[in-house]
């Protein structure tokens, strides 16, 4: 197939890139920042920051290669052009997305591993040592990230056996989250382990951005200005709705008021739980996915937490986690050949062994990133320390880790 760049295809990939660098910073860290105490408002939102950067940097010096170069059975891509040496100098064009440049798709994956790790932050805040944090960042994106990527999107074994992830059901939102898990079932509960959002503001600011820029996301994993593009738009913006609206139900039922915080939440389960079946599903299975992504992930958080007694603080298991694994499902239930021609469909479209497939990437991946995560964060204890001091953590990361206050307060 002779590869020609196409202008409008290569116009909406810079867009979608663009979008879902905005959902990491400063989305992703004003939606943590304002769900915190305000004494560690700083180190939450520095967490994301720092894994961009530390991401951006790396993804290029040895991440893409790994992810998406030749195939080594199934498990990692080839190291054939560390440093990007000579990659966007060649003018080549992407064999994943062959009518934009090679370069293009690189960056516009990179911006996907940046907020898979920066979304495990959630999970870890107003407890962990930011030393640990910036040594946590390469090696788990080295070790984890990295292969699961290339097992579901360069070529590896699971997208050779036909496991469907439009934009990151397994490889961002099941990953991280079993990533969080791991991590706060090594450093154990904070002392104060109430939720207490010092500025809902923020977080509203950062769940508009993250609703805005998740259109790059799963609509931009259409690889170009197409109408799978328009397809994967319309049902991230309807699962999101549905989502917010489910969560909203089930605060009522439960404590007779609805919440801005909870409805916040709904709405990041519905954009989560539709990523892996957003280019797959039609408008109507985008309702039921969202629905049942947010009712799974409301159960998470409000039970599931407290009887296993995990601290996962700003519940990245809890919303991530369980809705990559219900989208995950979903796609396998409906995906149909009507909306992406490309695939074989799903269970209710004549091909069962599909939800198998899925059911297969979600334990083999989960167990990976669960196991490898335990692995590293207790290498990382065992070195550096994972928690911060007592007194540090009851008088603020931000003060005692950098030496700064996000509101000068007499």
């Amino acid at each position: 197939m002779d590869l020609v760049l196409n202008s409008g295809d290569t116009a909406w990939m810079l867009i979608s890139t663009a979008l879902v660098i905005l959902m990491t910073i400063p989305g992703l860290a004003l939606f943590y920042g304002g769900l915190i105490r305000r004494e560690n408002v700083l180190n939450t939102i520095f967490l994301s920051f720092v894994a961009f950067a530390i991401v951006s940097i790396l993804w290029f010096i040895y991440g893409y290669d790994l992810a998406f170069g030749h195939n080594i059975y199934g498990f990692i891509g080839t190291l054939s052009n560390p440093f990007f040496n000579n990659v966007v100098e060649s003018n080549a064009l992407s064999t994943y997305a062959p009518t934009i440049p090679e370069g293009l798709y690189a960056v516009f994956e990179m911006t996907f591993a940046a907020i898979t790790v920066a979304l495990i932050s959630g999970a870890v805040v107003e407890r962990m040592k930011f030393t640990a944090w910036l040594a946590f960042i390469p090696v788990w994106l080295t070790l984890v990230y990295i292969p699961v990527a290339h097992w579901m999107w360069g070529g590896g074994w699971l997208a050779q056996m036909g496991a469907l992830d439009f934009a990151g059901g397994t490889v961002v939102h099941l990953n991280c989250g079993m990533a969080a898990l791991a991590l706060v079932l090594l450093m154990g509960v904070r002392k104060n382990t109430k939720l207490l959002p010092h500025h809902l503001g923020y977080s509203i600011l950062g769940t508009g951005l993250l609703w805005f820029g998740w259109f790059g996301f799963n609509a931009g994993s259409a690889l170009g200005a197409t109408n799978l593009a328009v397809s994967a738009m319309i049902v991230t913006n309807s699962a999101a709705a549905m989502g917010m609206l489910t969560w909203m139900l089930m605060d009522k039922l439960k404590t007779g008021k609805p919440t801005l915080l909870g409805a916040l939440s709904g709405a990041i389960a519905g954009l989560a739980c539709i990523t892996p079946a957003a280019g797959y599903v039609n408008f109507t299975a985008s309702l039921i996915i969202g629905f049942a992504g947010s009712f799974f992930a409301y159960y998470a958080v409000s039970s599931l937490k407290s009887r296993l007694g995990y601290d996962d603080a700003l519940d990245v298991f809890g919303i991530h986690g369980v809705c990559g694994i219900v989208g995950t499902i979903g796609a396998g239930i409906f995906a149909t050949t009507a909306i992406n021609s490309a695939i074989k469909g799903g269970l209710l479209y004549g091909n069962p062994a599909q939800l198998g497939i899925q059911l297969l990437a979600i334990l083999s991946i989960g167990a990976y990133s669960l196991i490898m995560t335990l692995i590293i964060g207790k290498v990382i204890d065992k070195t550096i320390g994972l928690r911060v001091e007592e007194e540090q953590e009851i008088s603020g990361l931000d003060i005692t880790l950098h030496e700064e206050s996000g509101y000068r307060l007499s």
